[in-house]
Parts: C-alpha cells; sequence; structure tokens
C-alpha cells in the first residue's frame, strides 16, 4: 500500500473522515515534542546528527505552524467544524472579571454623554470601531456601500461636531441598526429587530455590539465553509509542507513517531521469528525481512487500543486525536455488545429463537447500559450484571405471553455470571471478538477502496455490523489520509531504522512510496 498521494485515485472520499467534532484546542500547541528543547533529551534513534538548541523564536514559529496545520486540517476533514463566541459562566472568575471590566466601560461611556456639555470622544471610538465591523463584512465589488459607511460614520465630521455639540448619536445608531439590516444573515433577522430606539443611547450600543459579535462569528463561519472545498483540495500537500516546517523548527517533532514505528518493528522481527524458528527446516541464519507495508498497518492498528490518557499520540497524528479516541471508545463499547449477544445465543438459542427483535432489543439494553463505559468512574462488571438481569427479565417477559414456563433461578444466575466474566483479563470470548474486530479493521486498510466494497464482517459481529462498518470506514478515511500527507516521513524514518545496510530494501522502499 503506497504511502503517498496515488493512493486516493481511486478514493475520493478518503480525504475526509466523518467525524464530528467542535473545535481544535489551543492546549494542542504546548506539545512537548514540538516545544520541548531537544537538547534536553535523549537522541532519536533514528538520528545522526547531534541535538540543536531551540530558540524561542523558533518554538512561537513552530506553534504558529502547527496551529495553521491543526486549523486546516479541522476546516477539511471535520464537515461539523465550526467556531463559537466562548461564554465564561457568570460565577466564574473570567465571568465575574468580564462583567466588571465592561460595566465599568460602559458606566464611563454613560457619564461622559450626561456631562454638560457631553463629552463624546469615547462615543466616537466606539463608532470608529463600528465602522471597522461593517466595512470587513463588505465584498470587495460593494463600494457603493463602502462609500456610504465611510461617508456617514466619519469619525473626523463626527469630531467636528462634538465640538460644537451637534452629533445626533441616536440618528448614527440608527444607520448602524439599518445597515446591519442589511449585511447579517437570516438568522440574526430576530436580532437586529430587537434593536428598537430607546432613551438609554448606551444600552442600545452595547446592544449593537453584542449582535455585531454574533455577525462577526457568522461570517467567520461562512468563509469556513466557503474555504473547504479549496483547503480539501491541497490538504495533503498543504499539511506535508506544515508538517516539514515543523521539523525544520524543531528537530525532536518525530521522535514520538520514530518509537512508535519502533515498537511495530520490534513487534514483527519477534512474530518473524517465531514463525522461522518453528518452522521446519529453518536454520535461524537467514536475516528476517520486515515488510514496511505491514509494520505501519500494525502501527496504526495499535491506535484502536491506544491508552489516549496515558500515552502521547504520534505527532504525525496528533491532528486527528480527538477522532481516534472518539472511536477507539466506540470500538470498546462495540466489543461488549457484540460480547453480550453472543454469550446469550450460545447459552439459550432455542429460547430467544423464538422471540421477535430479540437481538436488537438486548443490543438497545446494552448501548443504553453501557453509555460512557470510557470513564474512569464506570462500573463496567455492574453494568453487565444489569444487561443479564434486564436480558432475564425480557426473555420471561415473552416466555409468559406465550404460556410458557419461566427461566429457572439457576439459569438466570449462570446468564448473568457469564456476562459478568467478560471483564476478566482472560476471558475467552472477549478475546475472541477482540480478535475479530482487529481482523476486521486490518481488512480495511488493505482495502484499495474500502468504500466501494466492504470486507465481509467476521462471525460473531453481525449483531454490530452496521455499527463497525462506519467506524471502521471512519478509522480507514483517517488512516488514508495520513498515508498520503506523512507518507514521506514514515519512509524517512524506515530508512532509517531498517534499511541503512542493503540498497534492494531501499528500492522495495521507494517503490511504495511513489
Amino acid at each position: 500500500m503506497p504511502f503517498t498521494d496515488e493512493q486516493s485515485s481511486d478514493c475520493d472520499s478518503s480525504r475526509s473522515s466523518e467525524s464530528a467534532t467542535s473545535s481544535s484546542s489551543d492546549s494542542e500547541y504546548s506539545r512537548q515534542s514540538f516545544t520541548s528543547d531537544s537538547s534536553s533529551k535523549p537522541s532519536s534513534p533514528a538520528s545522526t546528527s547531534p541535538p540543536k538548541m531551540v530558540t524561542f523564536d523558533e518554538m512561537m514559529a513552530a506553534a504558529r505552524n502547527l496551529s495553521n496545520l491543526t486549523l486546516a486540517h479541522e476546516i477539511a476533514v471535520n464537515k461539523n467544524f465550526h467556531l463559537e463566541r466562548v461564554e465564561h459562566p457568570q460565577n466564574s472568575l473570567p465571568g465575574r472579571v468580564k462583567q466588571i471590566v465592561h460595566k465599568a466601560f460602559w458606566d464611563r461611556l454613560e457619564e461622559d454623554l450626561n456631562e454638560d456639555p457631553p463629552e463624546y470622544e469615547h462615543a466616537i471610538k466606539l463608532f470608529e470601531e463600528i465602522k471597522e465591523i461593517l466595512l470587513s463584512f463588505l465584498n470587495p465589488g460593494a463600494n457603493r456601500m463602502r462609500n456610504q459607511i465611510c461617508e456617514v460614520l466619519d469619525t473626523d465630521l463626527i469630531r467636528q461636531q462634538a465640538e460644537h455639540n451637534a452629533v445626533d448619536i441616536q440618528g448614527l445608531a440608527n444607520y448602524v441598526i439599518s445597515t446591519m439590516g442589511k449585511l447579517c444573515a437570516p438568522v440574526r433577522d430576530n436580532d437586529i429587530n430587537q434593536l428598537k430606539p430607546t432613551g438609554n443611547i448606551v444600552a442600545l450600543l452595547r446592544q449593537i455590539f453584542h449582535v455585531l459579535d454574533l455577525m462577526t462569528m457568522d461570517m467567520v463561519n461562512f468563509t469556513i465553509q466557503s474555504l473547504r472545498p479549496h483547503v480539501q483540495r491541497n490538504l495533503i500537500d498543504y499539511e506535508r509542507a506544515k508538517f516539514q516546517d515543523i521539523l525544520e523548527e524543531t528537530p525532536s517533532a518525530l521522535d514520538l513517531t520514530t518509537e512508535w514505528i519502533k515498537e511495530s518493528i520490534q513487534d514483527e522481527l519477534s512474530s518473524i521469528s517465531c514463525e522461522m524458528s518453528s518452522s521446519p527446516g529453518a536454520n535461524g541464519i537467514s536475516k528476517p525481512n520486515v515488510s514496511p507495508i505491514v509494520v505501519l498497518t500494525n502501527s496504526y492498528l495499535k491506535l484502536l487500543e491506544w491508552d489516549y490518557q496515558k500515552k502521547t499520540i504520534p505527532e504525525t497524528l496528533m491532528t486527528d486525536e480527538t477522532r481516534l479516541q472518539e472511536l477507539s471508545k466506540k470500538l470498546n463499547q462495540l466489543k461488549i455488545v457484540a460480547c453480550i449477544s453472543l454469550i446469550t445465543s450460545n447459552m439459550l438459542p432455542a429460547v430467544i429463537e423464538d422471540i421477535p427483535d430479540f437481538i436488537e432489543k438486548q443490543k438497545r439494553i446494552s448501548f443504553v447500559l453501557l453509555e460512557g463505559m470510557h470513564k474512569e468512574t464506570f462500573d463496567l462488571k455492574e453494568a453487565l450484571n444489569a444487561v443479564g438481569i434486564q436480558t432475564c427479565s425480557t426473555i420471561n417477559e415473552s416466555l409468559t405471553k406465550r404460556g410458557f414456563q419461566l427461566l429457572n433461578k439457576e439459569v438466570q444466575a449462570n446468564v448473568v455470571g457469564q456476562l459478568c466474566n467478560i471483564v476478566e483479563e482472560d476471558n475467552a470470548v472477549i478475546t475472541l471478538i477482540g480478535k475479530r474486530i482487529h481482523l476486521y479493521m486490518k481488512s480495511l486498510l488493505a482495502s484499495p477502496c474500502f468504500q466501494k466494497s466492504m470486507p465481509t464482517v467476521p462471525g460473531g459481529l453481525g449483531v454490530i455490523q452496521k455499527e463497525i462498518e462506519t467506524i471502521g470506514s471512519q478509522y480507514a478515511s483517517i488512516v488514508n489520509l495520513n498515508k498520503q500527507v506523512y507518507g514521506p516521513f514514515y519512509a524517512s524514518i524506515f530508512r532509517k531504522l531498517l534499511f541503512s545496510e542493503t540498497e534492494t530494501n531501499k528500492a522495495e522502499l521507494e517503490t511504495s512510496t511513489n
């Protein structure tokens, strides 16, 4: 499977992942591997050059590149990405500070306007700011309205009028409201209509600024939607170039990625060694031949079982961390649901066969009772106990309606006990289901165009087929896009870790990445 752009020639949809997340956090920019001084860390196993001191300016440049990369990635792959105004709770410290500062500002404005004669300087500055905001809403060709706004809200003229106490503050506010009504999105019509002239000009100006803030956010999100097709078309080259900039500013920016790949190489070498030692006629002299394609696939599969709370994700996957973590949570829940269904079907096949839609009913019950199972405070055994009790109750209810004998207490206790045993580390059922899910995800990554033809779902996963196909599609989209963007970086790591001695293997790698 190639690592670069050609992989997407038959699968256009592999460039975007179907996941929803609202926005990216600025805290992402403080990741150690991007911002730490590389001289304070041990040299990467793939690095042959001496460590380089990273200056503050270089760190800030890397952070800006990371910010741009993250934003572009979210715009392209997250169709629900948008920006929202941050509203701090009034009882929080930021909320109280904001409230105090704003009150002080508007009280000062009111005092200025109530003086005799009125002091207009603060009001003039507000209208100057309003003018700039209104102008920012205009399209490049809207010269007529641009000229009108500049003429009416001419601050030099307003200052001259103020010197003669002839400023019509209410008239200017009315003009601003009228112009806002012409420029706002339909969703803001009601907000504009509520800006009625009142005797309190300060309160009116305060409301005007509130609605202007909403209009500004509308404009930003409209711009994001407009840019999305362009960003999607150029995302691969843009992300690759931005990450290269980060790597030049922060040489340690591939350390975690190198370790991630190195672990999979070691796992693959161990697996090959075991196979060779158990194979008849193996002399143990030939050197294992590790395929970078297999190694990279196994590396991606590890992300589905990654401990996102304790382990930092590889740098090249940071922009998709939230999506991968969410998919991991959903997949873990699906694994438990499949185990519940398989255990019940094997223990009571004849009983549940005659209950209409029993599998779907049990599935719905399981999803409800397993909600939030990724949280540390969640008691999985207690939830499974509740699923078992509810399952037996549903079966007995059906048996009663048909006049059959109810499940005896021993059978019910056995069903509940078997379901609770899922939490045991060596439980055979969850081990089996886990392997089959792993096999299905691996087959998805090997598929040249998974969205045209989804791989067959292994036995035991039929109850979650729809959900696992959706998650698998999202996961494969993330992986395929990641390969296209970061393929050259992965190839470089493989060269250093595997192929420094053999030109033949180098040629093989070049073929796989071009």
